[in-house]
């Protein structure tokens, strides 16, 4: 068996090619003034060649000593190609932002347009980020969390929920990716930060017995915002969904709306009545384009439009208060069944499982519910 076959000398001297220096050590020479040192093991039964650095850069001496350093760690039972690859490896710790923007990536199927309105990321990117953003995941604590949300707990209560629950999603990711975070970091600043001081603020709506005389005035009304809040209120759509309606997306007297859309995700049929209809046409003599109800260069108007009219007007109510005025005056006026009153509004009454089987959209009965409404609003009397 060779044992230190090699000197210095003989090292420089010899050219390309692979030279045993003993016990599994050869220097791999690509040319006579450069090369490698490579110990060969076997390892699990399996021959491996481990690389031990440069020569000359590594002399024999340093060479030698590395491969007993591998020897020594295989008789451990220990694989040295392995343990010598972790410790080289570079931990790369990853940031906050790192974690929150893999967190949203990997939900973003599950959020409204895919998230790119912005409002998943919102509440951490102005409360979270700017003061954790540059932070390891793994360095967060109940005490770093409450330390931030401290300030707005009770301020800005809404958005501080927000930015707990959705720290509490980054963390849960972060754990998968194996990470060594504390899961319940959310939960003991909760208890740190103690129960919020507010009550929660609905969006001020009008009286329903206040919604014939404010319908009929607001037809006397000219504009594209008078005609925008007429339409809303006769479909008790949400504000964006009227603001954003095109002459495309509607068939007859159906309103198609689609997925993207809608809160929950999924398509809606809207029934439209006579008095839509003909808010619709009045709608089509003042817009130039594709949007029912523009403003400038035929862009939709605007968020505040519609709330701007009434208020000038100086009623408190808003808007989308009028979804709240329909659903109070079903439910007091008329004996509709919860899940129609529901449907109307687009929000979700079947379980998964019930949507898998009941598919229809009861559309013939939201029509006739809707017809109640538009005649109610028209203080039209019902004919026996």
């Amino acid at each position: 068996m060779i044992y230190n076959a090699l000197t210095q000398m003989k090292a420089k001297n010899l050219d390309r090619g692979k030279h045993a220096d003993g016990q599994g050590l050869w220097l791999v020479k690509k040319n006579k003034a450069s090369g490698n040192w490579i110990l060969r093991l076997v390892v699990g039964g399996k021959r491996r060649e481990m690389g031990l650095g440069r020569w000359p850069d590594v002399g024999i001496g340093e060479a030698r000593t590395r491969a007993q350093g591998a020897r020594q760690t295989l008789r451990d039972n220990v694989d040295p190609i392995a343990a010598r690859d972790k410790a080289r490896r570079v931990v790369k710790r990853t940031t906050v932002k790192e974690a929150i923007n893999g967190c949203f990536e990997a939900r973003k199927a599950e959020l409204k347009r895919d998230g790119d309105a912005g409002r998943w990321l919102s509440p951490l990117n102005v409360h979270v980020v700017p003061k954790l953003g540059k932070r390891a995941i793994e360095d967060i604590d109940q005490h770093v969390l409450k330390e931030i949300l401290e300030p707005i707990w009770h301020e800005k209560p809404e958005a501080a929920a927000k930015a707990l629950n959705r720290m509490s999603l980054t963390l849960k990711h972060a754990a998968a990716l194996g990470l060594n975070v504390d899961l319940q970091a959310t939960m003991k600043a909760r208890a740190l930060l103690g129960k919020q001081r507010h009550t929660v603020e609905h969006i001020p709506s009008l009286p329903y017995a206040e919604a014939p005389t404010f319908y009929q005035w607001l037809s006397t009304v000219q504009g594209v915002s008078a005609l925008a809040l007429r339409f809303l209120m006769l479909t008790v759509a949400r504000t964006s969904e009227v603001r954003l309606a095109t002459f495309s997306e509607i068939e007859g007297d159906i309103w198609y709306l689609p997925a993207e859309r809608t809160k929950t995700g999924q398509e809606r049929r809207i029934p439209l009545t006579p008095e839509a209809l003909l808010v619709v046409k009045a709608a089509q003599k003042l817009s130039k384009g594709d949007h029912l109800f523009p403003a400038y260069r035929g862009r939709p108007i605007s968020d505040a439009a519609m709330a701007t009219l009434m208020k000038r007007e100086g009623y408190t109510a808003r808007p989308h208060g009028f979804r709240a005025s329909f659903r109070t005056w079903v439910e007091e006026q008329t004996n509709t069944p919860f899940e129609i009153k529901e449907s109307v509004l687009g929000h979700t009454v079947d379980s998964e499982v019930v949507r898998s089987y009941q598919r229809s959209d009861r559309l013939e009965k939201r029509q006739e519910l809707l017809r109640l409404w538009s005649g109610y609003l028209l203080n039209v009397k019902e004919k026996d």
